[in-house]
């Protein structure tokens, strides 16, 4: 029999169901199983990302796609700006190449672009922001830290502002999704899902993720769904932006799972047949297994806190 998948939340409330990409994703994320947590869901999100960039840009093909990507949704004719969110002329852009004046801002690389180690990623869209020159100087290479309101520096470290903290985070997350670039380089990554948790994702970022998939191939899974990065890491529950396919019981499958919401420590799992059952946290560790039986069909389930669980039924 096929192992079945079960997400459950404990002790506030409990719920099952299946993680179910939109219609218009499921093509771009048929190689991913998101049955799978932790680790396993990583590697798998990983292999897909890296098997979908099939156009590598150079830096200076970036004038091609950007300002579109970071066009103001108000007008546009103006691009928004990273941490300040002003909205300027799309034409202001650094260059000796540009005619236009005056030139206001420049490219911002939220992870900097001399920590990166692969070549390709300098050019990547995906991690690419336009930004006021000065602020763009401000912030240098500096590592994210925690702050409040508007954007700010300490002097060795940057705080992006209460309105793109969340930005930052996936972005970064892509980046070591796609490239394998440490976080610890930027940032923490308690500090990354936390904002990726209390910032969702915003109208430019969607905007962005289709221009520059359209440009590159790539998508970024965590502004697709902020969620997955709870599934893969854990941490305050993010916003689950896809379908979840649940219900109180699952006797379509010859399974009913009850009570629901958990009032007690016990699940009970009604079938006709004899199932593993087992018990995982969302990081994709293992908490414990046990058989039932059509007459023996109860799980004790006291000794887990609070929290998002993954049931195995195989």
């Amino acid at each position: 029999m096929k192992p079945i998948y079960f997400l459950f939340l404990f002790l506030s409330t409990l719920s099952f169901a299946q993680l179910t990409p939109p219609l218009e994703l499921q093509p771009y994320y048929s190689g991913v199983d998101f049955s799978l947590t932790g680790n396993s869901l990583y590697n798998d999100l990983a292999t897909e990302t890296i098997a979908n960039h099939t156009t590598f840009l150079t830096y200076t093909e970036r004038h091609d796609y950007l300002y579109d990507a970071d066009e103001d949704p108000s007008n546009t004719s103006n691009v928004i700006l990273v941490y300040s969110g002003e909205s300027r002329n799309e034409n202001e852009w650094l260059s000796g190449a540009n005619p236009y004046n005056p030139q206001t801002f420049n490219t911002e690389h939220i992870y900097p672009r001399s920590l990166l180690d692969n070549s390709n990623a300098e050019a990547d869209l995906h991690l690419l922001r336009v930004c006021d020159i000065d602020i763009n100087t401000s912030r240098g290479n500096d590592p994210f830290t925690s702050g409040s309101g508007g954007y700010s520096s300490t002097g060795s470290a940057w705080y992006p502002g209460d309105d793109w903290k969340g930005d930052v985070a996936r972005i970064v997350m892509y980046v070591n999704l796609r490239y394998n670039e440490p976080l610890t380089d930027v940032g923490s990554l308690n500090l990354f899902l936390q904002w990726n948790a209390e910032d969702p994702v915003s109208t430019i970022e969607e905007q962005r993720n289709n221009i520059i998939s359209g440009a590159q191939g790539v998508r970024n899974p965590f502004i697709d769904n902020p969620y997955l990065a709870t599934l893969i890491w854990g941490g305050t529950s993010a916003e689950n932006r896809w379908t979840t396919l649940s219900t109180n019981n699952f006797e379509s499958y010859g399974y009913k799972i009850y009570p629901n919401p958990i009032a007690g420590d016990i699940i009970n799992i009604k079938t006709d047949q004899t199932l593993k059952v087992e018990v995982f946290n969302v990081l994709g560790k293992s908490l414990f297994t046990k058989t039932i039986y059509p007459n023996n069909n109860k799980i004790d389930i006291s000794t887990l806190k609070k929290g998002m669980y993954l049931v195995r039924l195989d």
